[in-house]
Order: structure tokens, then sequence, then C-alpha cells
């Protein structure tokens, strides 16, 4: 009989325990496709969601202008994508990798302006949270 209200017990814990667990909801998994997705939401359409969760803490952002290069921290380009949140772009957006491997990957992102360029060198790497933008170096044609 012992046996059995410890048997019971058990299973009802392990029910409680099961269904606690199985409410929470699912972390959303990073991916390549879903990082480099989220960063061309964010700066072609302005939408903000998940863009916190696929810049690595340390991410650098550089922009060629004319000769020189400026250089923007991670919550700088926060900053200027939220000032900028739900501004739809006018311009077409293609990607192309460029380098691919386990650990690193390098995708062009190109966003067609009438009149020039703005070509974007995302460097995403899989960290132990799963694929995050290290580095992106832009320029403008």
């Amino acid at each position: 009989m012992k046996t059995l209200k410890s048997i019971t017990l058990g299973l009802i814990l392990l029910t409680i325990f099961g269904t606690a667990k199985a409410s929470n909801k699912p972390a959303v998994v990073l991916t390549k496709d879903y990082v480099i997705n989220t960063y061309i939401d964010a700066l072609s359409h302005g939408k903000m969601t998940g863009v916190k969760d696929i810049l690595d803490a340390n991410a650098k952002f550089s922009m060629m202008r004319g000769d020189k290069v400026i250089n923007y921290t991670r919550a700088q380009m926060l900053g200027f994508m939220q000032e900028n949140h739900d501004i739809e772009q006018k311009c077409t957006v293609t990607t192309s990798e460029m380098e691919s491997n386990y650990n690193t990957s390098v995708v062009k992102v190109d966003m067609k302006y009438n009149g020039f360029v703005r070509s974007n060198f995302v460097t995403i790497t899989n960290t132990s949270k799963g694929w995050k933008i290290t580095n992106v170096y832009s320029v403008f044609k």
C-alpha cells in the first residue's frame, strides 16, 4: 500500500511539473534564416520584433561614407532602428550568402533604392544561444 501511494504521488508530481513546463512559451530558435530575415524586416520594414535577440552583445556596425568609416555600437544601432520603427523603406532587398561554414556565415544584403544601392555585409556567428549578428559593414554605391 505504501508503494502504491509513493507511485501515485510520483505520477501526480510528474504530471504537475510536466504541465507547468509545457505551458511555457518555447524560445525562438535563432537559425541563420531567422536572423537574416529579422534583420531585413527591421531595416526595410521597421519591424522590431526579435531584433534585440539576434544582435550579439558586442556587435559592431560600420558604414563607409565617402572615404570615412563610421562605427556604431549595438546600442546605437538599436536606437536608430527604434527611431525608424514601422517606417517602410522604398527599396528592393536581395540576399546572397557569400561564405558559410559551421560557425560563421557572411551574407550580403543589398537594398536597391532609386539611384543607389546600400550593400550590407552581415557576419553571423553560431553562438551558444544560436546564430547572432556580430558584424555589419555597409557601403553605398
